[in-house]
C-alpha cells in the first residue's frame, strides 16, 4: 500500500520497541522517515536490516531532550526535505523508584525525555507543517497517566503532561489543519516489560480483561491510522490501546 507516498514522517525512538514498528509500518505504506535514535548502534543495523535497505529511510543520532541537538536536526530535516508531514514521538525512558526515594536525577531524566522531548519535537515540527498547512503529530503516552504505578511516579507525571500538552497544542494548530492526538498503549511486548520477574508479569496480565498484552505491530496500527488523512477531523484524542485496562 502507498497510503503515505510522498509524505515525510519523523518518528523519535525510531530503532526499538513500538517506534521501529511505527517505522516499519510508515515504510511499507511509502513514507519517507526521518527516525531518531540515541545511542543503540545495534539497533540501528538491525533496523536497516529488517527495512530492507530502503532509501526511504534515514537514521539520526539525537538526544530529544537537548534543544540544541533538536534544532540541528530539524535544520538537516528542513535541508533534505523541505517540510514534514507527520511527527510520532516514541522516545521514552522509566527510572522506577517510590518517590520518597527517587533520585532527583532520575525524576528528571524521566520528564526531560519523555516530556520535554515531546515539546521540543513538536515546537519544531508544527513550524514545518505550517509550510504545507498540514499535519499529524502523535505522542505515545500511557495509561500510566492517570492509574498510577507505585514506584512510577516520574513516569506517570511525564505521560499525564503529554496529555495535557498535546490537547492545548491540538486547540492551537487545528485552524491550521495540523492534528495533534495521543496513542496510549497499556502493557506492550517490549523491552519495557523484559526482565521483569514472571510473578510481576503475571499480576499485570492478570489485570487485563483480554489476559494478554498487545503487540507493537496493534499499536502502530492505530498511530498510522491517526496519522492518515481520514483523521482530519480528530484531534486532541486520546486513543486507548490496552486491551481493556
Amino acid at each position: 500500500m502507498d497510503t503515505f507516498l510522498h509524505q515525510v514522517a519523523v518518528v523519535t525512538g525510531a530503532t526499538r520497541g513500538i517506534g521501529k514498528a511505527v517505522t516499519l509500518a510508515l515504510l511499507q505504506q511509502g513514507a519517507t522517515v526521518a527516525g531518531i535514535y540515541h545511542s543503540n548502534h545495534q539497533a540501528v543495523k538491525q533496523l536497516r536490516q529488517e527495512s530492507g535497505g530502503t532509501n526511504k529511510l534515514h537514521l539520526f543520532q539525537c538526544d530529544v531532550a537537548d534543544e540544541t541537538q533538536v534544532n540541528s536536526f530539524f535544520a538537516a530535516v528542513e535541508r533534505q526535505f523541505s517540510a514534514i508531514d507527520i511527527l510520532v514521538n516514541c522516545a521514552g525512558i522509566r527510572r522506577d523508584a517510590v518517590l520518597a526515594m527517587m533520585k532527583s536525577e532520575d525524576w528528571r531524566s524521566v520528564i526531560d525525555i519523555n516530556l520535554t522531548g515531546s515539546f521540543l519535537m513538536a515546537k519544531q515540527a508544527v513550524l514545518l507543517m505550517m509550510k504545507k498547512k498540514y499535519g499529524r503529530i502523535i505522542n505515545i503516552t500511557s495509561p500510566i497517566s492517570y492509574l498510577g504505578f507505585a514506584g512510577q511516579a516520574n513516569y506517570a507525571a511525564s505521560k499525564a503532561g503529554q496529555i495535557g500538552m498535546t490537547r492545548s497544542l491540538a486547540k492551537e494548530t487545528a485552524k491550521k489543519k495540523i492534528t495533534v492526538n495521543c496513542v496510549s498503549p497499556g502493557f506492550i511486548e517490549t523491552d519495557f516489560l523484559h526482565g521483569l520477574p514472571k510473578e510481576q508479569l503475571d499480576g499485570y496480565k492478570a489485570l487485563v480483561p483480554m489476559r494478554r498484552f498487545g503487540t507493537t505491530a496493534e499499536v502502530a496500527d492505530a498511530v498510522l491510522f491517526l496519522a492518515g488523512r481520514n483523521a482530519g477531523y480528530i484531534t486532541g484524542a486520546v486513543l486507548e490501546i490496552n486491551g481493556g485496562l
